[in-house]
């Protein structure tokens, strides 16, 4: 019997006034449960569990970043979901996530993909977290926002170094086209690389 694909909406729970601690007990209980994403601040505990198109722009996103990399020789290192968190004030698993270079505590840029509004929310996470760069993919968007004297600003293209000549609409055009085909958004993607 085939099994059924995942729904292709996103699922999410929100907990208010709750601990750390009882934040770690909830992270501890779901630990077995893969997908599901887990975020906490200011007393905030958010549980999501992605759905197929989620899932399918995020992986989009991290595939053209890569060649991205690769096409201009930077070096970048994947951490993906992994969590980032600040003891007792904070905690975030992005969609994807990268480091320039080799592996950090932190990474350089988080990306989320947002299907709700709440984005200044999610920001406040990243902010005690003190990750340097965020993105938003919402309605068909990025949205950049980097970190500045401790406040995030949106900016119309990445402060990272390495990232800073990606042409970040298209990038977004392309993650659109993947919608239709993956090999004709790469190649597009590659072409405007090298143009």
């Amino acid at each position: 019997m085939p099994q059924a694909l995942s729904p292709s909406t996103d699922q999410r729970v929100t907990y208010s006034d709750r601990s750390w601690a009882q934040f770690k007990l909830i992270q501890k209980g779901l630990e077995d449960c893969p997908g599901v994403r887990l975020f906490y601040c200011d007393g905030t505990v958010e549980v999501l569990m992605p759905g197929r198109e989620h899932e399918f722009f995020k992986s989009v996103i991290a595939f053209l970043l890569e060649i991205f990399f690769v096409e201009q020789g930077i070096e970048f290192y994947p951490t993906g979901s992994m969590d980032q968190e600040r003891e007792g004030e904070a905690s975030a698993q992005a969609d994807e996530s990268y480091c320039m270079g080799g592996p950090k505590a932190i990474p350089d840029l988080s990306i989320e993909v947002t299907f709700t509004s709440g984005t200044t929310a999610k920001l406040r996470r990243y902010q005690i977290l003190r990750v340097p760069e965020v993105w938003f993919w919402e309605d068909g968007l990025l949205s950049l926002y980097h970190l500045s004297q401790g406040e995030y600003h949106q900016v119309n293209h990445s402060q990272i170094p390495e990232l800073s000549c990606l042409d970040i609409d298209l990038l977004a055009r392309c993650v659109l086209m993947a919608e239709t085909s993956r090999l004709d958004a790469a190649r597009t993607f590659r072409q405007g690389l090298r143009g």
